[in-house]
């Protein structure tokens, strides 16, 4: 990806006409992009990693694949948050990592971890360079050197066992690339994130990833058999049948563990074959409520879709920009999508159950083009929201769960801290949100946030995303659903999990990693 947006250079569309007179007329700026700097005339913080330890390092890995040059340490300097960005672009040298090191097998990446232990380097994983809350901060801790290690060469498909229906992936392999390779045996993984073209297979394992696709196939931790693992104490191989009652499962500890407690090299995933068809179905509903009650018989009913997702009032009014005829139908209220996948029969079968419980909620089917839209323009947000950083325009998002009974309370808590916080500031903000993923016992609820750029945007941003952790813990959400604790979430951990649970976190971590080299600063209060 570029080093000061997300994604490809190619992505990057200059905001339309339409939208640049929308935030003149709304927030008052001209929507006119900023200058871009060169990668080239960003200054770096100088490395300070030694003749010694390059040494260490290429002792390992080769010295082809230990690089200080500009360029990569810039590329990973961090993840793709609205904050990331606004500090990469800020005037002044650039925090990075002292020298990234590419290892290309799970041997190399032990190897790697046991000599920054002893040397005392700190090290942080890197994957896609996704993250969206601060998980690849290049923090040094109480080190005086930290070092990126990049996993893009641990990038094959090593097993298939088509009986079992599992395959056994490297954690560098891209969304895309896992996908690409699967559908060579007929198979697919079936998840696809917004990150899904950059994030890799390793980067879904460690931070408890959740696709677009979970009310169909679950989330990222659920496909998981096993792990092989890499720590400063040695390797861990997890995960011996489908299911297990041999003592606490420890795929789950590491799987969410963001690096912090070592470092996943492969993963064996369920796959399924490739769907022999997909249907789509969009729904409008007269409001929220009744939308998000949809649904809920949806999922409870066990006819949930393979896509499942619904659009508040606000969102549905103008990110989707949906404000008359939609399939034939008109639109006020609250847009949802839907989507079938499988065989020609399963598919059949289960749309027209979720249908018919869908109109009976008080839903009006829309057709399918909708539903064709959103997915086709499923991973493009982000460049948006890049666009709307170069015109003056602060644009974010964040999320949570909670249970359904508790869903319109957790919505209405969350956007009232968001508005009141960006207005008491002088930037009145708008705030949507939708539901983006269901479980029977509950949903998670995807914030979207623009509001126009303060003279210091990160400390605008700060006060909000504060005042809506606080809102989110005060009214019995989560503090993250899929995006993971990084940095960003860290404050609100102990309200998390309790001020024993943050002891049995720091208890792990003392024995996988004594001298606390993994990823500083992140998850582990």
């Amino acid at each position: 990806m570029v080093w000061d947006a997300w994604g490809s250079p190619s992505g990057h569309k200059p905001l339309s006409e339409q939208i640049r007179g929308l935030l003149t007329q709304v927030f008052g700026v001209s929507g006119e992009p900023a200058t871009r700097r060169d990668e080239g005339d960003v200054p770096l913080r100088d490395s300070t990693l030694t003749p010694e330890h390059r040494a260490g390092l290429v002792a390992v890995v080769g010295a082809d694949h230990v690089s200080v040059d500009h360029r990569d340490r810039l590329l990973h300097a961090g993840g793709k948050s609205t904050p990331d960005l606004l500090r990469r672009r800020a005037d002044g040298p650039q925090d990075a990592p002292d020298a990234i090191v590419f290892p290309a097998a799970h041997d190399e990446v032990q190897a790697l971890l046991e000599y920054c232990s002893g040397a005392g380097i700190a090290v942080v994983p890197f994957g896609g360079g996704t993250s969206v809350v601060g998980g690849l901060d290049p923090a040094r801790g109480a080190f005086a050197t930290v070092i990126a290690i990049d996993l893009a060469r641990l990038d094959t498909l090593t097993e298939v066992d088509p009986v079992s229906g599992t395959a056994t992936l490297g954690a560098g392999l891209s969304g895309p690339r896992a996908e690409e390779l699967l559908a060579r045996h007929g198979l697919s993984l079936g998840h696809f994130p917004q990150s899904f073209e950059y994030a890799t297979i390793g980067g879904f394992a460690a931070t408890r990833s959740s696709g677009q696709a979970s009310a169909g196939y679950g989330r990222f931790d659920d496909m998981i058999q096993r792990l092989r693992v890499a720590t400063p104490a040695g390797s861990l191989d997890l995960g011996r049948a489908p299911a297990s009652a041999a003592g606490p499962d420890l795929r789950e500890l590491f799987s969410g563990s963001e690096g912090a407690l070592g470092i996943i090299t492969t993963v064996t995933l369920r796959v399924h074959p490739v769907p022999e068809t997909t249907a789509y179905q969009a729904w409008s509903f007269p409001d929220f409520a009744t939308g998000a009650a949809a649904l809920r018989t949806v999922i409870q009913a066990g006819a949930a879709p393979t896509v499942m997702r619904l659009s508040d009032e606000a969102e549905t009014g103008l990110n989707l920009a949906r404000a008359g005829d939609i399939g034939g139908a008109t639109v006020g209220g609250c847009l949802a999508v839907t989507t079938f996948e499988g065989t020609a029969a399963h598919v059949a079968a289960r749309s027209a159950e979720a249908i018919d419980l869908l109109r009976a909620a008080g839903g009006t089917a829309l057709g399918e083009t909708p539903a064709r839209e959103w997915e086709h323009g499923r991973f493009s947000a982000p460049y948006l929201r890049d666009s709307l950083l170069d015109a003056g325009i602060l644009c974010e998002t964040l999320e949570t769960a909670t249970t359904w009974a508790n869903l319109a309370n957790l919505k209405a808590k969350v956007t009232a801290a968001l508005t009141d916080s960006l207005t008491a500031q002088g930037t009145p903000a708008l705030v949507m949100c939708h539901i983006s993923h269901t479980y029977p016992t509950g949903a998670s609820l995807y914030f979207t946030i623009v509001a126009k750029q303060a003279d210091d945007a990160l400390a605008q941003w700060a006060v909000a995303k504060r005042a809506a952790g606080d809102a989110i813990v005060a009214a019995a959400g989560t503090i993250t659903h899929h995006h993971a604790v990084g940095a960003d979430h860290r404050p609100w951990m102990g309200a998390e999990i309790g001020d024993l649970g943050v002891r049995v976190l720091r208890a792990v971590k003392q024995e996988v990693d004594p001298a606390g080299i993994l990823n500083p600063g992140k998850l582990i209060p």
